[in-house]
């Protein structure tokens, strides 16, 4: 698949400069990370999560998991991890479980946990199980612009 149609046609509408890293099947952003020699810290996980008001998306290193306590407090709402079935919904032109973090290309809206802040670089899943997307950490903000920026995750190893 390399990298999904939406995310592809919004990050070329934006004239972000991208390149992309093959890497062996995975199952999580930590294999991914691992497979493509990437550090893990640098790594940009995506967490669906639905709530009264529809969908976000949590983003974290892939190093890192999300305390569901603290996000909801950020978000001032109760929330939950979304289905597959709803993921599936959202994401249409993804693999299950390498959702990308620029929610904007779905329109949904997301929250980045400051730990990815000031990375210099940033890779993260490009919609399936064998292509990473790197872009540099300022077009990274910039593709995430709209996002929230909080405190709610913890170094998982």
């Amino acid at each position: 698949m390399t990298i999904a149609n939406r995310l592809k046609d919004f990050i070329d509408e934006k004239g972000v400069s991208y390149d992309t890293v093959e890497h062996h099947r995975t199952s999580t952003s930590r294999q991914s990370a691992l497979a493509a020699h990437v550090p893990g810290s640098i790594m940009a996980k995506s967490v669906v999560v639905h709530h009264d008001g529809g969908y976000a998306l949590a983003v974290v290193p892939s190093t890192h998991r999300i305390e569901l306590g603290t996000l909801q407090d950020v978000m001032h709402q109760r929330i939950g991890l979304a289905s597959e079935d709803e993921v599936v919904s959202l994401f249409e032109d993804c693999d299950t479980g390498a959702i990308p973090p620029i929610g904007a290309a779905y329109d949904v809206p997301v929250i980045v946990d400051e730990s990815l802040g000031n990375a210099g670089d940033i890779y993260f899943e490009g919609g399936d199980h064998r292509t990473l997307v790197h872009v540099s950490g300022k077009d990274f903000r910039n593709l995430t612009s709209d996002a929230q920026q909080a405190r709610f995750s913890y170094p998982a190893y």
